[in-house]
């Protein structure tokens, strides 16, 4: 895949030449869609080692309730790409290396369990420079669960994130449901989780409706300040990537990973 030029980094910069698999990709409004094997090749750059962190106790005092956010600012004319990050670890390592040819940041809010089954993704990710962010551990309906159960998905991710990257990520996003219920919210809170981040561009990519759907369903819904969901074990996600950054570079925004959006 080839896209339309490449994009003024942010302040984070990214580490070109590294790039990462295997669960289940779904969205806050279909938590049980099955992402199809992709027939392509994978990128020919061979993954870094697994970074190996000392597992994370956390010892601090209980914090209030998180905030909600589907949105950033408007005012510095920036979007975020944001993935739900699990499925086939092909078609993973495809939109990595369209990521890394378009020389674009992106968030990935993974899966505690598909990480733990590709321990070699968390570092891939930040080697390339992305933003890695709390998705659940399973990725359940997260609104049929008690208070015990919330937690626990919330914090078993988190551990895992930071064994593996030595951060426990900056954010959470639940699973299952588009707007979380207070429940939801205290418990990220108490995690250490200040904010949970939403979206309000959603193109329906977990349904496979073809790139082209993708793309206009996006562009359509493209605005300063934007936080697109997307997903990254769909073929047709991959083949859409490309259009939709040169749709971004068109209507004169720049995508920022969220740490960035929300600074």
């Amino acid at each position: 895949m080839h896209l339309a030029g490449s994009v003024t980094l942010t302040r984070r910069g990214l580490l070109l030449g590294a790039g990462s698999a295997a669960v289940l990709a779904a969205c806050a409004k279909a938590a049980q869609k099955t992402a199809p094997a992709s027939t392509t090749s994978p990128a020919t750059t061979p993954p870094p080692p697994a970074t190996t962190v000392a597992p994370v106790t956390t010892t601090a005092a209980p914090r209030g309730p998180a905030r909600f956010v589907r949105s950033g600012p408007t005012g510095a004319r920036q979007i975020a790409l944001t993935f739900h990050g699990a499925g086939d670890v092909t078609v993973v390592e495809n939109l990595l290396a369209a990521a890394r040819q378009g020389r674009v940041p992106i968030t990935v809010f993974a899966v505690g369990q598909w990480l733990e089954a590709n321990p070699t993704m968390a570092g891939r990710l930040r080697a390339d420079g992305h933003e890695l962010a709390n998705h659940t551990y399973t990725h359940p309906s997260l609104g049929q669960l008690g208070r015990t159960g919330v937690a626990t998905e919330i914090t078993r991710c988190r551990d895992v994130l930071a064994r593996q990257s030595g951060s426990a990520g900056g954010w959470f996003r639940p699973s299952g449901i588009e707007t979380p219920t207070q429940l939801m919210l205290d418990e990220a809170g108490a995690a250490g989780y200040p904010t949970v981040v939403g979206y309000d561009v959603d193109p329906l990519d977990y349904t496979d409706p073809g790139a082209a759907a993708i793309v206009r369903a996006t562009t359509a819904g493209l605005h300063p300040g934007a936080i697109i969901s997307l997903h990254t074990g769909h073929p047709g996600t991959v083949d859409a990537f490309g259009p939709i950054v040169a749709a971004v570079v068109a209507a004169k925004l720049q995508p920022v990973v969220v740490s960035d959006l929300l600074r």
